[in-house]
This record gives structure tokens, sequence and C-alpha cells, in this order.
């Protein structure tokens, strides 16, 4: 599963009003947006490639001829989740309807099957120019969004249709295009994922078969959704995710540290790590010999989501049981009321099952009930279901 934040391409037209894209920019990461600036060569005599690098905090790209060996305009037409281009010049808009590519920007809208969202921004007698008017009609028959131009000051002293739309507006069309939802923004989610490790001797250690990917799909989702994301991974290879705060562990102990750190400022917390239960009692400075490595003393590792639900207070704490056998179910209201949680994930992991897929099978349960049943979705779904049932108990609307 290849993890990505909201992915955006903002693609820069040559026009003067290009330096109101610096501002968008800074909207659309408010928004949980992560942007890369696409600049045509005739917009840099307005703004330079040095002011959206430092406002994306990206490399630009806005040679075809560049890293050619890379292939970047299908691979940045791959990886974006929406192409947005502000302002869109009356010639822009003629060579997107006429289909030609002959820069980077262009080759990268016909090669993306991402929405494309154009912004077009320019004089009044420009935009009602029959030809103009002709370009829009035909992009918006093909399904191209065409936001409509403000009216008020342009350069110099005309005044009409043609000014450059407030960023609210391209962010709301762009949110209502994708679909997305922000109803976390404003708040944190900590989430846990992966499986904890201890150490027997520098070789050895006790250890499970959690991948973390529940867990980075949980933190990605609530990232794009709008929330503050801490996601504290122990032993997984999944990568970092881009916007999210990112906390590497190993063991129990370290977790239950990292937990501790961040767990006042959460708004909600979702536990999906798989800590161990118990670590040696000692841990070997050197290779224990096989002909020494009879038994092994255990003690018990801190309780974490008994232990932060103890002092949730009005926070929303989701928890998760990895369970075998017919009894799974009863042992996961048991863990459930123990923990003081809010909600509970029970998947089977009967022969190893869950553990290292994409899907998830499983049961949703509250109060004793199960809520719902899953089977073979992505566990980037049931991660809105979670982050869903955590909107509707901080009171958020939700439909």
């Amino acid at each position: 599963m290849t993890l990505r934040g909201r992915e955006i391409i903002l693609g820069v037209g040559g026009g003067i009003s290009a330096y109101k894209s610096a501002d968008l920019i800074r909207r659309l990461q408010d928004h949980g947006f992560l942007v890369t600036v696409v600049p045509t060569r005739s917009s840099q005599n307005f703004v330079g490639n040095a002011t959206w690098a430092a406002l994306s905090g990206r490399e630009v790209h806005d040679d075809l001829w560049s890293n050619v060996h890379s292939v970047p305009h299908i691979d940045l037409a791959k990886k974006c989740d929406a192409i947005v281009i502000a302002p869109t010049t009356a010639d822009l808009l003629s060579r997107i309807a006429t289909g030609r590519a002959d820069d980077l920007l262009t080759n990268i809208i016909l090669a993306s099957t991402a929405p494309l969202i154009l912004v077009p921004a320019m004089h009044p007698e420009m935009w009602l120019n029959a030809a103009v008017q002709a370009n829009v009609g035909l992009l918006r028959s093909r399904g191209v969004v065409v936001v409509e131009p403000d009216e008020g000051r342009m350069t110099g002293s005309d005044v009409g249709v043609g000014r450059y739309p407030e960023s609210s507006r391209i962010i709301q069309t762009l949110s209502e295009t994708l679909d997305i939802k922000a109803d976390l923004k404003g708040f944190n989610v900590l989430v846990t994922a992966g499986g904890t490790r201890e150490a027997i001797d520098p070789v050895r250690y006790i250890g499970n078969h959690s991948s973390g990917k529940q867990g980075f799909a949980t933190a990605f989702a609530a990232a794009k959704r709008g929330a503050k994301v801490t996601l504290i991974a122990a032993n997984s290879d999944q990568p970092d995710i881009e916007g999210v705060e990112m906390l590497r562990v190993s063991t129990a102990d370290q977790m239950h540290r990292a937990v501790t750190d961040h767990f006042e400022e959460a708004n909600v917390v979702i536990m999906t790590a798989a800590v161990a239960d118990a670590k040696p009692l000692q841990v070997n400075d050197g290779k224990l010999d096989k002909n020494s490595y009879h038994s092994i003393e255990l003690t018990p590792t801190v309780d974490i989501l008994k232990e932060i639900g103890q002092r949730k207070g009005d926070r929303v704490l989701i928890g998760f049981a990895a369970q075998t056998g017919e009894d799974g179910l009863a042992k996961a209201i048991e863990k459930y009321a123990q923990k003081n949680l809010d909600l509970i994930y029970l998947n089977d992991v009967t022969g190893g099952a869950i553990f290292g897929s994409d899907q998830t099978s499983g049961m949703i349960v509250r109060s004793g009930e199960v809520v719902e049943e899953l089977h073979g979705v992505s566990k980037l779904t049931l991660a809105d279901k979670l982050l869903d049932f955590a909107a509707h108990k901080l009171g958020l609307a939700h439909d």
C-alpha cells in the first residue's frame, strides 16, 4: 500500500496574479495538502522558483528535459491526487483544450487521470473573448473543473470579471471535487503502530508479526481529514508519511514513554500497535550460547492501554484486539471494559491472518455488542470507519 497525503500539483501560469498562488500554497498546507509546484517558464517572469521552493518545502519542477531518466511528467502525474492550475492564462486554456504538450506542465496534464481544476485569471476582455469561452466550454464538457473568476480591480485601473479568486473558494472547489472530509481539522490524533521487540541478548528478541500497516493507514487517513497526527511506530518498515509527526521506537518501554509524552495533547488515541505483554527479566550483554539457552525468565511490561484508559478524560480511546479461537469476541469485550475504551476492533489472526496484509477482516465492538462486521476490506477503509466514530464522539457533524 502506497501512502500519500493530499498530493496536489500546483501549476502556475504566466500572469501577474501568479503572486497570489503564494498565499494559495499556504492555505492548501493549512488544510493538510502537500503541494508540488510546476510553473510555466513565462510565470517565472513574475515569481521565481526560489519562492515556490521555500513555500512548498519541495523541489520545483519546471523543465521537461531535466532528470529525463526518471520520466518526471509520468512520475508526477501518477503521484498526484489533483492538479490545480492557478492562475490559468488564456494561452494555457488554449493549449490544454487542444491537447498540446510542449512543456512539463501540459505533459503532466495529458499523462494524469487525476481531477484537473483550472483557475482562470485575466483581463475582462480576454476572459469574455469568444475563443476563450469556447475553450472553457470544451474543457468543462470533458469533465475539467473551471473555477469562475471573481469580479474586481485588475492590473492598472481596469475593473471587471477575470480576477484571481480567493484562496478559500479554490480550496472549497478542490475539496468538493475530491470529496474530501476535513472534519478533524483542529484536532490532534495519536496513533501507535507496529510490534515491539524485547531483547533477549544482542541478537535475539521476543517479538510479533505486526507490520504496522494498520497504524500507518490510520495515521494517513487522519491526516487526510485535516488532523494534526503523531504516529508512534515500533519496528515497521513502512515509509514515513509526509505531514505526520513520526516517532520510531523499538521496545514496549520506549512505546510507553512516547505515548505518555504525547497523550495530553491528543483528542483521539488509536492504539493499533502490538505491544509485548512481557519482556526478559535480564538482557544478556553477549550472545547466549545455544547450550545455555534453556529458559527465559519474564517480567510484565507496562500495560499502556490500561494506564491511559484510566486517565483518558474526554479523549476518544480506540483499541485493537488480535485474537484466535472461538472465545475471541468474549476476550475483546472484556478488554474493552478493562481498558475503559470507547471502541475496540477485533481481528481473528488464526494462522497469521491479517499480519502484513493490506486488507483486514474483523468486528468493530462497542459496549459489549458488535457494531459492524468487516470482511476483506482495506485497512484504509477500517481507518476511516474508526475515525468516523471518533468524529461523532467528538460531537462533529457527520453524514
